[in-house]
């Protein structure tokens, strides 16, 4: 892979931000981050970490002098703002990977559309499920050893974000990924609820699944401060992915020439935050 100097990573403190940070380093990158506060970033060393903010385009110009390739995550459920984001990085970056999603939501599609005219060198990122998504269980299945949610029969290849981040990292320091819209899950389709067997195989602590109704999971997640769109998304995907399970990519080996990693290999390494103390 080609060192590329001048690496920015906008999303830095995420977990998908962390590993793309880390990767690149690693990698032999010259790397910088943004964040809205730089003290509380808790980044790795050898980062240079500078406040940036989306929601102020112009703070986004100082972090951006030098760098050549840009990771751009955007948190927002619209593309309002994004505009400004793009003309502040194609006044100083070559190229800029985008982190979309495989549903490929209203707002991303318009994302897309606006980088592609941007004038950048560009690479989409299309993840499926993520296996950190399982975490939203931890506090349950540490309790009671229970999962209750809808769906049980929801099926997904789950993504590591290690390998997410691996993708990124090619494609902002190496060549040949302009124009490319990477697919990206892990190896194995998997149910909801065999995921949940999984993490009692790997804990040593059998875990239950609990069928409920989406309209409970609705009102849970709503309590719990989830933006109504978010969670009815959520649902939506997960009712879909009993009648049409998603099928798994080959495209992080393709890319990195790495096989991608398993769930129970992701389970393994975050077994902690299931196990009760």
């Amino acid at each position: 892979m080609a060192r590329q100097r001048g690496i920015l990573v906008i999303g830095a403190t995420g977990t998908t931000g962390r590993q793309v940070v880390a990767q690149s380093l690693e990698a032999g990158a010259e790397v910088r981050a943004t964040a809205r506060d730089p003290g509380a970033a808790g980044l790795p060393g050898g980062v240079e970490v500078v406040r940036g903010d989306l929601t102020d385009p112009d703070s986004l110009r100082a972090p951006l002098d030098g760098v050549e390739a840009v990771f751009l995550l955007w948190p927002f459920a619209t593309a309002e703002g994004m505009p400004a984001v793009l003309d502040a990085i194609a006044t100083r970056a070559r190229r800029v990977v985008y982190l979309s999603s495989a549903a490929v939501r209203d707002h991303e599609r318009r994302i897309e559309r606006m980088i592609e005219r941007s004038g950048l060198e560009w690479t989409f990122l299309r993840p499926h499920a993520f296996a950190a998504n399982t975490l939203r269980w931890a506090g349950r299945i540490r309790a009671e050893a229970v999962v209750r949610e809808p769906y049980g029969a929801a099926a997904m290849p789950p993504l590591h974000e290690r390998d997410l981040a691996a993708v990124a990292v090619r494609a902002l320091l190496g060549d040949g990924h302009e124009g490319a819209t990477y697919e990206l899950t892990g190896p194995e389709t998997l149910t909801q609820a065999e995921q949940a067997g999984v993490i009692g195989e790997v804990i040593g602590r059998p875990v239950r699944w609990e069928e409920t109704s989406p309209e409970a999971a609705r009102q849970r997640m709503l309590a719990d401060g989830w933006p109504p769109g978010a969670v009815d998304g959520v649902l939506r995907a997960q009712a879909g992915m009993v009648a049409e399970p998603r099928a798994a990519t080959a495209t992080v080996e393709a890319v990195t020439g790495v096989p991608a990693r398993t769930f129970r290999t992701w389970v393994t390494g975050h077994a902690d935050r299931f196990r009760t103390p």
